[in-house]
């Protein structure tokens, strides 16, 4: 089953085969808002952004709040994120009560920023590999209480094979096999709206093209199987900076500093990015 689903994962998330698959659209994400000032010349390349609802790992306030008003009127959708807690904040405490609290946190903050009820919120897991216990019971606490709020839960994870004894699995495939088994998550539609969106970060090369826009690729978006718990939604395709043990053989098209920053603007702390592709120019809204 689970090199069966691993194959799965890698043909259709990163071939560009999936069936029904639109044109690529591009998008960039960060942890510090760009500034206004630097949204006309980000929207010639991108047709939406991430935008956080929380603090971003490592951060001790949100730049982002309040910003949504300004990226609607320069015409840009959303990747909207809610960061998730480590493993380390977890073990002391009880994780699937804190999986709800927070997805009702992100829900409630989702709402306060002006996003629809149905918006599609994706939670920041950052630690790779196989999850462990505490870390699967945040997870699926956290989009069982998203669903129950009425919006639409993913997840941002890793697609990156790791080596778990004599197997690898990859964060994303952990999760598709967690939900297979999860009373709790509405995983039993066919449509987008009731399965559970996976925002794949995989910056290898390949599948990686590496810190590039000249030639968006059409890969990781489109969906699993027809009966898959999830489907995938988004693809970040490059991280600002290169990570040397995952992207050492991309083409080296970063800038000398190793970041990947945006065309039309100078390199400075407020226009290095991560790069998305998704088949939807704004993912943050239900599918029509």
């Amino acid at each position: 089953m689970a090199h069966c689903l691993a194959k799965l994962l890698c043909c259709l998330a990163f071939s560009g085969v999936a069936a029904g698959a639109a044109s690529p659209y591009l998008g960039f994400d960060r942890n510090d808002y760009p500034g206004d000032a630097a949204l006309p010349a980000l929207r010639r390349t991108f047709r939406y952004t991430g935008y956080w609802l929380n603090n971003p790992p490592g951060e001790t306030r949100n730049t982002w709040t309040g910003k949504r008003p300004i990226l609607k009127k320069h015409g840009f959708g959303f990747l909207v994120l809610f960061n998730g807690r480590t493993d380390a904040q977890l073990k002391p405490e009880d994780a699937a009560d804190l999986g709800a609290q927070d997805g009702r946190a992100a829900v409630d903050a989702a709402l306060h920023e002006g996003f629809a009820p149905g918006v599609l919120i994706f939670l920041d897991q950052e630690e790779g590999g196989r999850m462990l216990r505490e870390q699967a019971a945040y997870v699926l606490a956290w989009i069982g209480a998203v669903q129950a709020a009425g919006a639409r839960a993913g997840v941002y994870c890793s697609g990156i094979p790791v080596s778990g004894g004599t197997q690898t699995i990859t964060t994303a495939q952990d999760i598709v096999e967690r939900l297979s088994s999860a009373p709790q998550i509405s995983t039993k539609s066919k449509s987008a709206e009731g399965r559970v969106a996976l925002w794949i970060a995989q910056d290898q090369c390949p599948p990686s093209p590496g810190c590039t826009v000249a030639a968006p690729p059409l890969a990781a978006v489109g969906t699993l199987a027809p009966s898959a718990p999830a489907f995938i939604a988004a693809w970040q395709y490059a991280q600002s900076p290169r990570r040397a043990q995952f992207s050492a053989s991309c083409p080296r098209n970063q800038a000398s500093d190793g970041n990947c920053y945006a065309p039309g603007l100078p390199h400075d702390a407020n226009t290095f990015i991560d790069l998305d592709v998704t088949n939807s120019p704004d993912p943050s809204e239900a599918p029509r």
